[in-house]
């Protein structure tokens, strides 16, 4: 007998590649290459993880009704960045990009696990109704959980592809 796989066991292998992205694009990089940008005005690997973390933090968290990692779990602190307490990256000029800097990729990938706990920990309690669920009302048609959590993941693998492209550009230039 073959067994269903429901809607949250495929997010859950989704988001599970996403951290699995996260380490590959930052294993091994030191800061100047977590923060080096291939253009004047391109994201930094830093910034792109930091990024798409925050986001998923974000929308997860408020999804859920959960606190979001960012702050519950002492990661602003941590990180120290010149931004506003909620900032998740959405619209940052280069100057604000630019301020995204982290000593080593420990301090990325740790904050990504933490939130890829959380968000995984929801999704593994989540019936089929749930994601029917409206979860934002400010757009036509309102936005369902189910729509929200692929919104999340595709706008993950997009910046983690990203940052992967960033760290190949950055380890061509040095070859």
């Amino acid at each position: 007998m073959v067994e269903r796989m429901h809607a949250k066991d495929i997010l859950i292998d989704a988001y599970s590649r996403i951290q699995e992205e996260v380490h590959a694009a930052v294993e091994g990089l030191g800061p100047d290459d977590l923060h080096a940008r291939p253009g004047a005005d391109a994201n930094s690997v830093a910034w792109l993880v930091w990024h798409l973390t925050r986001v998923q933090d974000d929308h997860v968290a408020d999804a859920s009704g959960l606190d979001q990692v960012w702050l519950s779990q002492g990661w602003e602190k941590r990180f120290g960045l010149d931004l506003p307490r909620l900032d998740t990256g959405y619209g940052h000029s280069s100057a604000k990009v630019a301020k995204v800097r982290v000593d080593s990729a420990d301090l990325l990938t740790g904050y990504y696990d933490a939130v890829h706990e959380q968000t995984l920990g929801y999704v593994r309690g989540l019936a089929a109704k749930d994601f029917e669920r409206i979860v934002d009302e400010r757009w036509d048609p309102p936005v369902t959980l189910g729509v929200r959590l692929v919104s999340v993941l595709s706008d993950d693998l997009e910046h983690v592809g990203q940052a992967a492209y960033v760290r190949g550009l950055l380890q061509s230039a040095a070859a």
